[in-house]
């Protein structure tokens, strides 16, 4: 039993229809989990009884619930950075200690959050002001990867809760980012908050000595620090910039950069929707990580996510996976997913360093609907490969006054997996081809470009609205579905060696790139595109 168990059992589902599955009595209810406000619909897949009872062997055989609560005790999981891995502990509003090393971090992670909640409390109220005596009215979150996907994602998702001032996210080293943000901002009334923990990504204190710049030829250098905080632990470095300790919330090597939107990377989201509803973000988490825990596999949400993720991607050999939100405000969760899984389970070697036992990490996209259906549905629907499709959809939305526009929202959501599952057979083609009047071969042909294959698997997430308390459960849900998949396959979700080469060779093609050294250490074609861009920039 193992991974080529799984892939013989996929195999031999290849020609079972999903119709086929639904229509035997039960099915939807067995294939479906509620945990909390979440809904959770697999039954649109190839997966039958047997193939779900081989998947919870293949998870129980690799000790995933050992490796759970490993991680919950602050063992350090994280094997090659020697750390450990406690996202959770951010979101441990009431629970227990948490242990480290034989020491208890959630007074530190709790006080950490009440200095966070007294300096967004006091900046909304007008409390804290500018150098000038006014009000801060933008703020702009400079950070890149995790230090940015995750604030910025969770700050448009929650717009309806926006009581505080503008947030604005840079991130790209590009210089049009941040002249595009910040162009049209008052520099006088804007807070910019640097996020780094060490503070010294390139990409990030770049942007942010741009952004001083721009804020001191305004108020000038000696009060431009007072427009400035900090998320680092480099005290140092961050009092060196010219930033107030008071201002700067540090936080631990125990937490991933994917995984910090819970802690002080949270500030910008803190201070546009108030500590308050924060809180209930974070008490979504732990109401996710409190079901992780308890729940038996079978009725546990992450658990059945990701063995459904395993069965289309290790088992089917799908290579990719849509993310497909219906609701506009989370638009920039499927960038959100992309790094928390691709950079988590990109991985081609186990823990032990071995090859992987089976392919990793799949490929995640996708836009929100209705807009993709408008774009690459084309290719969900009739395209030569198969893509699972992850579907998203609230039961309301925020505004009454347009609650037609939402029940339609639905209905194409609702629609989509139902003709992604269907399809449109070629007899059926022809029926529509002969009611529009073809006949012969123009209505063969016609009818061709008609047909859908159909058969194509799809899971359905359905939750009430879109509260900070839903959003801190979507998140988590999908953190501990990577846990669970990298688990299984005995690879470290938490490190992330493979964005590191480019970094360092950046590092000395930048100076050739500016003309002060010279390219003979690279190879011919880059020395060739060096001087393409050296003679069409004069």
């Amino acid at each position: 039993m193992g991974w080529n168990a799984l892939k013989a059992a996929a195999g031999a589902a290849a020609g079972r229809k999903i119709t086929d599955l639904l229509a035997a009595e039960g099915r939807a209810e067995a294939f479906s989990i509620s945990a909390g406000d979440l809904f959770f619909d697999y039954s649109k897949t190839t997966m039958a009884a047997g193939d779900r009872d081989l998947l919870l062997s293949l998870y129980a055989a690799t000790g995933v619930a050992e490796r759970r609560e490993a991680m919950f005790s602050g063992a350090r999981i994280n094997e090659t950075e020697d750390r450990a891995v406690l996202h959770t502990a951010l979101r441990n509003l009431d629970g227990g200690p948490v242990l480290v090393d034989g020491a208890d971090v959630m007074p530190g992670v709790l006080e950490t959050l009440a200095r966070m909640e007294r300096f967004a409390a006091a900046l909304r109220s007008g409390e804290i002001t500018t150098p000038g005596g006014g009000r801060f009215t933008d703020i702009v979150n400079i950070g890149i990867g995790g230090s940015d996907l995750g604030p910025a994602m969770a700050v448009q998702a929650l717009a309806p809760y926006h009581d505080g001032p503008r947030c604005h996210f840079v991130s790209n080293v590009d210089g049009a980012h941040v002249y595009d943000v910040l162009n049209g901002l008052n520099p006088a009334s804007t807070l910019v908050i640097v996020a780094s923990k060490t503070f010294t990504t390139i990409e990030t204190m770049t942007n942010a000595e741009t952004a001083r710049t721009w804020i001191a030829a305004k108020v000038g250098a000696d009060h431009a620090g007072a427009h400035f905080a900090a998320l680092s632990s480099a005290v140092d470095k961050t009092a060196a910039f010219g930033i107030d300790p008071a201002r700067v919330f540090g936080f631990e090597d125990w937490v991933g950069g994917r995984y910090s939107v819970w802690g002080p990377i949270g500030l910008s989201l803190m201070l546009a929707i108030g500590p308050e509803a924060f809180r209930a973000f974070l008490r979504g988490g732990q109401a996710m990580d409190r079901h992780f825990r308890a729940a038996e596999p079978l009725e546990n949400l992450p658990v059945m996510l990701a063995l459904t993720g395993l069965w289309h991607h290790q088992g089917c050999g799908h290579p990719t996976r849509a993310v497909l939100p219906y609701e506009q405000r989370l638009a920039r969760l499927p960038a959100y997913l992309q790094q928390l899984e691709m950079e988590s389970n990109g991985k081609r070697v186990t823990m032990g360093g071995e090859d992987a036992p089976a392919v990793t990490g799949p490929i995640v996209w996708g836009e929100p609907g209705t807009n993709g259906q408008h774009a690459f549905y084309q290719l969900i629907h009739q395209g030569t490969g198969v893509v699972p499709c992850e579907f998203m959809v609230g039961a309301e939305g925020h505004h009454a006054e347009l609650a037609h526009q939402h029940t339609l929202l639905i209905a194409n959501c609702l629609a989509q997996a139902e003709a992604l599952m269907v399809g449109r057979s070629l007899e059926e083609a022809r029926a529509l081809m002969r009611d529009a009047g073809l006949e012969g071969a123009e209505l063969e042909r016609q009818a061709r470009h008609r047909v859908f294959p159909g058969n194509r698997p799809s899971t359905m997430l359905v939750y009430p609205k879109l509260t900070p308390f839903v959003l801190g459960q979507i998140i988590a849900l999908y953190e501990h579905r990577v846990f669970v998949e990298g688990a299984m396959l005995g690879i470290n979700s938490y490190d992330q060696w493979g964005v590191e080469l480019g970094k360092v060779l950046a590092k000395r093609i930048e100076p050739i790139v500016a003309g002060d050294a010279a390219p003979d250490a690279l190879d011919p074609s880059t020395r060739q595109i060096i001087a393409t861009l050296q003679r069409q920039r004069g």
